[in-house]
C-alpha cells in the first residue's frame, strides 16, 4: 500500500492540478509551448516539503525508504514529467555526497536542501557524452583549494542550481583513478570565474533547464572534494545504482497518466453506435497496457527495496531496471497512442495535448543516467558472474525475503555498494525454487493450471539465458548484438522473478493472481511465447478492472501508487 506521505502529496496536489491550477493540463501545456521553466509548480512542491525526502535520514532528511521516494516522484510525474524531472534533479545532485561525502559535508548539504537549495549533477560534456573518462574539465591544486576549468553540458538545472556536484579530471593521464568529484557552491565562487551556457531546445521536457556551466579559474575550497582524490569515477558508478533505479519513477508516472487518458477516451468515445470501451480489441489493448504497468511497477518496487537489502547486487539490479522499465513503458505508450489515434498527436485540443506531451517527455527517460545500450553493456560485463552464480547457487534468500514489501527496510548503507556483483542476482537465482512453489499453488487450487505451464516455460527460458551467458563470446572492444539481445532476455527473467516473488509473498503485498498471470503473460510474450486466448483472458479481466464499475469510475490497477481513482487528469 502507498506510504502516508504519498497519499498526502496526492491530496495536496489535487488543489493544483485541476481547473485553473498551476499544475492543470492547460497550465502545463502553456508552459510547454512557451518552453518556460515550471518555477511556480516547483515552489508548490517545496511548500509540501518534497526536497526533505531527497535527503537521507542519516543526514536529517526523510529518506528512509527508496520505494517511498519512487512513489513520491511518480505522484508528481503522473501529473507532469517536466515538473518531476526539473524538481527531482536535486536528488541526483545530492546523491553522490550521500554516498561518498563526509558526514559533515552531507549534513551541511542536507540542511541547505531542506531549506530550499537546488542541486544538480554535472557529469557530461559536449564532445564526450556518456564516456565520462574522456572528460576534459580539470581540477588542479591551487592556493586555497582547487581550480576548475572547462565546461559541463546538457546538465539539468545547471543555471538554476546553487550546488553542482562536478566530475573533474584531477590527473592529466585520466583513467579510472584520474577523476574526482567536487561539490561546488555557486554562491561562493568569485565573479567572472564561471558563466552559464544557454538552455538547449529539446523535443520533450521543453520547459526544463537543460543547459550547462563553464568554469574559468573557479577556485573551490578543499572541503568541496567529495571522497578521496581519484575516487570520482567509482563514486559516480555507485551513485548511478541509486539514481538509475529511482528515475524509473518517471516511467511509472507516465504510464499512470497515459493509461488514464486512454481509458477515459475509451469510456467517452462512441464508434458505430457502440462505446469504444465495449469493443474487444480496445479492451485487449487497455488490458495489455495495464499489464505493462504491473510489470514495470513490480520491477521498480523490488529494485528500490533492493537498495536497502541487496545492496551489493545493485550493479546488476539497477542496470536491469533502468534498461527494462523505460523501454517497456515506451512500448506501452506507443500502444496507447495507436488506440487514441490522431488525438494522441494533437498538441492543443484534446485534453490540452496531454498525451502528446507526456509521450514526447518520456522518450528522454531512457537516456537519463545511461542509455538502454549503456545499461545493457554493464549487464553484459556481469555475464560470467551471473552464469557462475546460477550454477553454484550463491543467492541470499534472507535478503530476498527482506526485499519484498510489507516491512520497514533496513537503513541504506552506501558502504555496501559494489562496482560488480560477485554473487550475481539472488532474485533470479531463486526463480527455479519460486516456480516450484508456484506449481504447488496450482496443485492446491490457488492458481489455474495455466500458471503451471507458464512456470515450466519460464524455467526453460531462464536456463537457456544462463547457458547463453556461459557461451557468449566478446572482447572489450567488440560486443556482438547477440550479447545485447541476451541482456534484454535476462531483464525479462528478472521481471518474471519479481512478479513470482511478490505473489508468493502476497500476505505482505497486494499482488493477486490476476496481476501475476497478466504480468507473466506479457513477459513470456516478450520472450517469444505467443499469447493464446486462454492467457489473453487475463488482459481482458484487467481491462474490466480498469474500466471500473457501471458508473464509469476507474478501479485501481496499480498496487503501490496513491489512489488514482479520484480527480482530474491523473
Amino acid at each position: 500500500m502507498p506510504h502516508s506521505s504519498v497519499l498526502r502529496l496526492d491530496r495536496f496536489l489535487r488543489q493544483a492540478d485541476s481547473g485553473d491550477g498551476v499544475l492543470s493540463p492547460a497550465a502545463m501545456a502553456a508552459l510547454d509551448r512557451a518552453e518556460e521553466f515550471p518555477a511556480e509548480v516547483c515552489r508548490v512542491l517545496d511548500d509540501f516539503g518534497l526536497p526533505t525526502h531527497y535527503v537521507d535520514a542519516r543526514h536529517g532528511g526523510l529518506l528512509h525508504d527508496h520505494v517511498e521516494l519512487v512513489q513520491l516522484l511518480r505522484t508528481v510525474a503522473r501529473r507532469d514529467l517536466t515538473v518531476a524531472i526539473a524538481h527531482g534533479k536535486t536528488f541526483l545532485g545530492t546523491a553522490p555526497v550521500q554516498v561518498a561525502g563526509s558526514l559533515g559535508q552531507a549534513a551541511a548539504l542536507a540542511a541547505e536542501v531542506r531549506a530550499g537549495a537546488v542541486a544538480s549533477w554535472a557529469l557530461t560534456e559536449r564532445d564526450h557524452g556518456s564516456d565520462l573518462l574522456a572528460g576534459e574539465l580539470t581540477a588542479r591544486r591551487a592556493e586555497g583549494g582547487w581550480r576548475l576549468d572547462g565546461e559541463k553540458w546538457l546538465i539539468n538545472n545547471a543555471t538554476r542550481s546553487r550546488f553542482l556536484c562536478v566530475l573533474a579530471r584531477t590527473d592529466e593521464r585520466g583513467g579510472p583513478r584520474g577523476f574526482s568529484l567536487f561539490l561546488v557552491d555557486m554562491d561562493r565562487l568569485t565573479a567572472g570565474s564561471h558563466r552559464p551556457l544557454p538552455k538547449v531546445r529539446t523535443h520533450g521536457i521543453r520547459g526544463a533547464d537543460i543547459s550547462g556551466i563553464a568554469f574559468d579559474g573557479a577556485v573551490v575550497p578543499d572541503d568541496a572534494l567529495v571522497g578521496a582524490v581519484g575516487t570520482g569515477a567509482e563514486t559516480v558508478l555507485k551513485t548511478l545504482q541509486l539514481t538509475r533505479t529511482v528515475c524509473t519513477a518517471l516511467s511509472l508516472g507516465a504510464l499512470d497518466h497515459g493509461l488514464r487518458i486512454a481509458t477515459q477516451y475509451a469510456l467517452g468515445r462512441n464508434l458505430y453506435g457502440r462505446r469504444l470501451s465495449d469493443l474487444p480489441r480496445v479492451r485487449r489493448i487497455l488490458g495489455e497496457a495495464a499489464a505493462g504497468l504491473i510489470v514495470a511497477e513490480a520491477v521498480t518496487t523490488v529494485a528500490a527495496r533492493a537498495i536497502h537489502t541487496l545492496t551489493p547486487e545493485m550493479s546488476v539490479i539497477a542496470s536491469v531496471t533502468k534498461a527494462l522499465v523505460p523501454t517497456l513503458a515506451q512500448d506501452t505508450l506507443d500502444q496507447l497512442g495507436e488506440l487514441l489515434g490522431v488525438r494522441g498527436f494533437l498538441s492543443d485540443t484534446y485534453l490540452d495535448g496531454a498525451f502528446a506531451k507526456l509521450d514526447r517527455d518520456h522518450r528522454i527517460v531512457a537516456v537519463f543516467d545511461g542509455s538502454t545500450a549503456v545499461n545493457r553493456s554493464l549487464l553484459i560485463d556481469h555475464f560470467p558472474a551471473l552464469a557462475r552464480s546460477w550454477r553454484r547457487g550463491t543467492a541470499d534468500p534472507d535478503a530476498v525475503t527482506a526485499t519484498l514489501p510489507g516491512t520497514a527496510p533496513r537503513p541504506f548503507e552506501p558502504g555496501r555498494l559494489r562496482l560488480m556483483s560477485t554473487r550475481g542476482c539472488s532474485l533470479v537465482q531463486l526463480l527455479p525454487d519460486a516456480l516450484d512453489r508456484l506449481r504447488d499453488a496450482v496443485r492446491q487450487g490457488q492458481l489455474p493450471p495455466e500458471a503451471a505451464r507458464m512456470a515450466d516455460e519460464l524455467d526453460g527460458l531462464a536456463e537457456a539465458v544462463h547457458t547463453g551467458m556461459e557461451h557468449q563470446e566478446r572482447t572489450v572492444r567488440d560486443v556482438p548484438q547477440s550479447a545485447f539481445d541476451l541482456a534484454a532476455r535476462y531483464e525479462l527473467c528478472f521481471a518474471a522473478a519479481t512478479l513470482v516473488h511478490l505473489w508468493l509473498d502476497s500476505a505482505r503485498t497486494p499482488y493477486d493472481g490476476l496481476w501475476l498471470q497478466a504480468g507473466l503473460t506479457l513477459v513470456l510474450n516478450r520472450l517469444g511465447i505467443a499469447v493464446d486466448e486462454t492467457r489473453a483472458t487475463s488482459f481482458d479481466q484487467l481491462a474490466d478492472r480498469l474500466l471500473g464499475t457501471a458508473d464509469g469510475a476507474l478501479a485501481p490497477v496499480s498496487a503501490f501508487s496513491a489512489d488514482t481513482t479520484q480527480g482530474g487528469h491523473r
